[in-house]
């Protein structure tokens, strides 16, 4: 009866320290997260005014993917979103809008 329990307390153990890992077996697909944001509602709030919108939907996408957040309101408010904010293009220009 112990040995029963104890090889299945072992794969209890396994399973959960598995299924809490950021990552699905190695394969680097990321599981979906409970803090992960709807990046196109975000940045298509933060760039509802900008003068041109597809340009900057398309780098407020890709920062929020890599950063997982995008600063509040239209412009400025980096301070929020550190890595948001470090990102930089070619010549050291802003990346994120």
């Amino acid at each position: 009866m112990t040995k029963s329990f104890i090889l299945v307390f072992f794969f209890v153990v396994v399973f959960f320290a598995v299924a809490t890992q950021p990552y699905s077996m190695g394969l680097g697909h990321r599981l979906q997260d409970a803090n992960n944001i709807d990046c196109g509602k975000e940045c298509g709030r933060r760039c509802s005014l900008s003068s041109r919108p597809k340009v900057c939907v398309r780098g407020c996408t890709m920062c929020c993917a890599r950063c997982n957040c995008v600063p509040p309101g239209t412009s400025g408010n980096e301070n929020i979103c550190p890595c948001y904010a470090d990102m930089t293009a070619h010549g050291g220009r802003k990346k994120c809008p």
